[in-house]
């Protein structure tokens, strides 16, 4: 139980930090942020919610939005989709010009509603249905979405793993997807990736119902077994995932795993052990620590606002954290200098002015235009293997399938 405390104590001090970064300055940009700590997604959402803080003062402490500095009103809202209406109507109250938001229910709750105010929202969801601008204009985040990443995992280990099986050339490749299918999280991508799957010639088993809290799933592993699949496809966030591949383990279901990025953190081979060796995961961003640009600056903050917790605790979250702020900070600049920070501006005259935009921290160049909000269309694939996170594929689906991609595949 202490970590837990930890945290609490932690994270409240970052709060207070994120509200002060700007207190008293004459110039200010008042930027809203939506945070789970301790919701059904706490489990990750904790140590994005200190990368968003740590970021923003880093932002401030090195000119700010042209000389602006600016405003962080951060709110835990325990994942519940009512709790964020609340939140979202406080933020406009106190005259935020954009939002970091978090989870993909409350972020397509809220999309309609902020196209409609032009409210920039740069959600940690990446959900492949907020990147469609003729149904949600006003949501952007700086990753590959969802539905590119499972598109992406599972071309990887078709081309990758699958000749590798005995049964390689005799029959068709088996795959099950393991999620939550209540939540719009987990499943925002299972569309995309049944899909792909279908189009590179998989059998499709049934669908498994994993909730986001499960901690014992051997009645799912074992209707999988029916099947026998060679992969399975999870969408969850990273304790579910790690329960369900320990009990695949145990119940020696022998197939490979592959994790959209909330589920293949640094956590899981702590939480799954043996379990985690061989699984292939979706990191569009750096893990904690690799040595890429910026990586310098998100230590060294996490360690000034946040000396309590050791930097090996720390994970890709902050990183992904990061990643949101400096895109969003970068659109405010730009739309500053246009002298134009409204929410059209920092939209028309920001985000969608990006082309091939490097932020560093391991992410990909970035591009948004008018028609197409997916911000990459490479899914960088790594591998858990001998103890370390290994990249081994870099699946770039515009390049493999340009008509699908320009034509099939935007906002779903």
């Amino acid at each position: 139980m202490k970590p837990k405390r930890s945290w609490w104590v932690w994270l409240s001090i970052v709060m207070i930090l994120g509200w002060a970064a700007g207190a008293g300055a004459a110039d200010e940009i008042n930027i809203g942020a939506l945070n789970d700590m301790t919701g059904a997604t706490s489990d990750v959402g904790k140590d994005y919610a200190l990368g968003i803080a740590e970021a923003i003062n880093y932002i401030n402490d090195t000119g700010g939005i042209n000389g602006k500095k600016i405003k962080l009103f951060q709110f835990d809202y325990g994942y519940r989709i009512p709790e964020a209406l609340t939140k979202y109507s406080l933020f406009k109250q106190k005259k935020c010009v954009a939002v970091l938001g978090w989870g993909t229910g409350d972020t397509e709750a809220l999309a309609p509603t902020v196209g409609k105010d032009k409210m920039p929202y740069i959600s940690a969801s990446y959900s492949g249905h907020l990147c469609d601008p003729k149904k949600a204009p006003y949501n952007l985040f700086f990753s590959t979405d969802y539905s590119t990443q499972a598109r992406g995992l599972i071309t990887a280990w078709f081309d990758k793993k699958w000749p590798k099986k005995p049964d390689f050339g005799k029959r068709k490749p088996r795959i099950v997807f393991a999620y939550m299918f209540a939540s719009p999280f987990s499943s925002a991508s299972i569309k995309a990736a049944e899909d792909q799957a279908t189009m590179l010639g998989f059998e499709v088993g049934p669908k498994q119902d994993v909730s986001l809290f499960a901690i014992d799933t051997k009645s799912q592993i074992l209707a999988m077994k029916d099947f026998k699949p060679d992969v399975v496809l999870h969408t969850n966030t990273v304790m579910s995932v790690a329960a369900t591949i320990r009990d695949a383990y145990a119940l020696e279901l022998g197939a490979d795993n592959i994790i959209v990025n909330w589920g293949f953190d640094e956590a899981l081979p702590v939480l799954a052990g043996k379990a985690a060796e061989g699984a292939m995961g979706c990191a569009p961003w750096a893990f904690f620590g690799q040595d890429v640009k910026l990586m310098d600056k998100v230590k060294e903050y996490a360690q000034k606002f946040n000396p309590g917790i050791p930097l090996e605790k720390r994970t890709i979250h902050t990183i992904q954290a990061w990643a949101n702020a400096m895109g969003l900070a970068e659109a405010l600049k730009r739309a500053d200098k246009a002298g134009d920070l409204t929410g059209e501006g920092i939209l028309k005259k920001g985000f969608e002015t990006m082309r091939n935009y490097e932020i560093g921290l391991g992410l990909a160049p970035v591009s948004f235009t008018p028609t197409d909000h997916r911000p990459q269309s490479k899914a960088r694939i790594y591998e858990y293997k001998d103890g370390k996170f290994v990249m081994m594929d870099e699946v770039d689906l515009k390049a493999r399938w340009p008509e699908k991609w320009e034509k099939e595949w935007l906002g779903w």
